[in-house]
């Protein structure tokens, strides 16, 4: 049930779980105890690591609980049927869904950055140690130089516990991180202030026509699975009662003498079978919807779907 209200196709929905999303991405950040390595060969590995890795996994997560995501993948793969395929509607579902899943992960760089402990972690032994006067003495070896570099991260060791240029060396790298931080988050701002104020200047009747029919796909494909859950219901009431009156007619007979109103009920529920008694004929029906959905035109008095070769189910909808 939750999993469903997650695949809700409403839009507000949608956007309250990329924005939960993002908050648990900063929530996880600052709860994660974050413990560099300090080994040259693996700081610039786990740093970048602890950066980018948790961003792949919550662009999954937005996509997952998009149930837009796979509207547009069965659109996209769909035979084309008797109607046509719009790019134009598969881009923007694609755009939607896209910027979307990227708010929990773009949030998750951006504090990373502006925290500064990943990078400083993945670029302490990239620094010029020239810059830092009385890090290391001339006669340091190469390693001994890099090994001192990769302690940075880790106050508390010995080797660079009483070094007093650590502190200049970790700042210089946090700066760099902020820099960084604060640039890209300028820049999508930027971006997006751009996006809104550029819209209108191009053809709004384009975008219209492709919101709507995007929109459309989303709520047919909803649609379409309640009318199946209700003719999947009707169809096992009656194998049921089937099954009941093929093997012990009495238990009907008795069952109806003793609630005589309830047949007079159930003659005016409305049945949702259409004369489809059998496992095949639904299955080509399904296939039917699948490979020659009907055409967006209701300008006749009648729709009627044609079904593939081989189908012998001929189904006729009033409009």
């Amino acid at each position: 049930m939750i999993f469903q209200y997650f695949q809700s196709n409403s839009e507000s929905v949608t956007n309250g779980i990329c924005a939960l999303l993002a908050l648990a991405s900063v929530k996880m950040y600052s709860s994660f105890d974050f413990h560099c390595p300090c080994l040259a060969k693996y700081n610039m590995a786990y740093g970048l690591g602890i950066m980018f890795i948790p961003p792949v996994a919550l662009f999954l997560c937005g996509l997952i609980v998009n149930r837009q995501f796979v509207v547009m993948l069965e659109e996209w793969k769909r035979p084309t049927g008797d109607r046509k395929k719009n790019l134009a509607i598969i881009r923007y579902m694609c755009s939607s869904v896209l910027q979307r899943a990227m708010i929990a992960p773009v949030v998750w760089i951006l504090v990373t950055l502006l925290d500064g402990k990943c990078f400083v972690c993945a670029f302490s032994s990239s620094v010029d140690p020239d810059k830092f006067p009385g890090f290391v003495t001339n006669i340091t070896p190469y390693n001994e130089v890099q090994r001192l570099l990769s302690k940075v991260p880790c106050k508390d060791d010995e080797l660079i516990r009483n070094n007093t240029s650590r502190k200049a060396v970790s700042r210089y790298l946090k700066c760099w991180s902020q820099a960084f931080g604060w640039s890209v988050l300028l820049t999508l701002i930027v971006i997006a202030f751009l996006a809104r104020s550029l819209r209108p200047c191009f053809n709004q009747a384009t975008f219209l026509q492709t919101r709507y029919w995007s929109n459309y796909i989303d709520i047919e494909q909803k649609i379409f699975d309640e009318t199946c859950c209700e003719h999947t219901r009707d169809f096992a009431h009656k194998c049921i009662l089937h099954f009941f009156e093929s093997m012990q007619k009495e238990i009907k007979r008795r069952r109806f003498h003793a609630h005589p109103g309830k047949e007079e009920g159930k003659e005016g529920e409305k049945d949702h079978l259409q004369g489809i008694s059998s496992q095949e004929q639904v299955n080509k029906l399904l296939q039917s919807w699948y490979y020659s959905k009907p055409p967006l035109d209701l300008s006749g008095g009648t729709q009627r779907w044609h079904p593939q070769p081989g189908t012998t189910i001929t189904r006729q909808t009033d409009v």
